[in-house]
């Protein structure tokens, strides 16, 4: 028997006067499961999580949460907490207060008050810190602060908005990792916006990569990213070379293009095309082997070394192919290569992708 979904967007549309933020849209969240909704500013994901929170109505479609449809229930009453990118503590009170409102509003007896505050300020590595005031904490503690502040009254959700974004790399890394540890922990089910694909990429079970108020695609981390489905998202999530190229022939796992110059390789493909359809080839730059090891492989050919930068972990390589410039990420051990090398560089079928233009 299937697990009927814990949250449902069922056709979703909002429309602020002309123009459409979320355009008939389907999704479907599992109970206890960290949902990434990813993409560029003004593609819908943030409306559509304000729209689960309840600040927001939709204009047509229905949200259902445990099967019980939310449209017309109050936020206060969808026992949902939100964590923005702002904090958003009140700057007079400690910080144990600050953690105590909800549950303050909420009437709860103050032992258990206390109790439940202690054991947040355990879950987010702060319980030394409850007495000072939030402008006496660093950036990376406040946001601890407010996500203990959410976690107190035990939402059945959590909604995250941008939360790490204020923060700076090496602090925005960390909170990932935490807010990773007590989604596995406590079995939280969140949904966290983001318009940062190494982000989505570190924390999520699943991505929804949004465009123009839909989603273009979703799936696992590694779906996302080894196994893009459009043009769009293939760009999105990391870097990719996009070769054009023609179609020739195949089956829906495995198929033969022709580059411009009638080259042939062999790639995977999700559909099955036409003869001579124009499409694009996707391949990631670490994917690229150079030298000895790409002489032997089934798409091998000659190309032309145009740069070569060092980049601590890796080499990054421009590398041009019949007159396509290519971006290779190579192991920092190879054999040096300077401007102007002519090299063989090489791919594994399983490795390239055709997607459409």
């Amino acid at each position: 028997m299937t697990e009927q979904p814990y949250i449902e967007f069922r056709k979703v549309s909002k429309v602020f006067g002309s123009l459409t933020v979320v355009d008939h849209l389907d999704l479907t969240i599992n109970k206890g499961e960290f949902v990434s909704l990813l993409g560029p500013s003004g593609s819908g994901k943030t409306t559509l999580l304000m729209m689960l929170a309840g600040f927001e109505d939709p204009t047509a479609g229905d949200i259902l949460l445990g099967g019980s449809v939310l449209n017309r229930t109050p936020p206060y009453k969808r026992n949902m907490g939100v964590v923005f990118q702002n904090y958003a503590l009140f700057p007079h009170l400690s910080v144990a207060e600050n953690i105590a409102f909800p549950l303050k509003r909420r009437g709860v007896a103050k032992a258990e008050i206390a109790e439940r505050v202690n054991r947040v300020l355990e879950m987010v590595q702060l319980p030394d810190q409850s007495e000072k005031l939030p402008s006496q904490l660093s950036g990376g503690q406040q946001q601890r602060v407010a996500l203990a502040r959410t976690l107190v009254f035990e939402p059945n959700v959590v909604l995250m908005d941008e939360p790490l974004g204020a923060l700076d790399k090496n602090l925005r890394e960390q909170m990932q990792y935490d807010i990773r540890r007590l989604h596995r922990d406590l079995g939280l089910t969140i949904v966290f916006v983001t318009h940062d694909q190494s982000e989505a990429l570190t924390m999520s079970d699943r991505i929804a990569v949004f465009n123009h108020g839909k989603i273009e695609q979703i799936g696992t981390p590694q779906d996302i990213y080894d196994r893009p489905n459009t043009h769009f998202v293939a760009e999105f999530i990391g870097e990719t070379n996009l070769i054009p190229v023609k179609y020739r022939e195949g089956d829906h796992s495995r198929c033969s293009v022709t580059t411009k110059t009638g080259k042939d390789l062999e790639v995977t493909s999700p559909v099955t095309l036409f003869r001579g359809t124009e499409v694009l080839l996707s391949l990631r730059p670490e994917h690229i082997e150079l030298g000895d090891s790409a002489e032997g492989l089934e798409n091998a050919m000659p190309a032309r070394i145009s740069d070569v930068v060092y980049q601590g972990d890796h080499l990054r390589a421009d590398i041009e192919v019949d007159g396509t410039k290519l971006v290779a990420r190579l192991g920092r051990h190879l054999p040096p290569h300077d401007p102007g090398d002519e090299v063989f560089i090489g791919f594994r079928p399983q490795n390239a992708r055709v997607i459409l233009p």
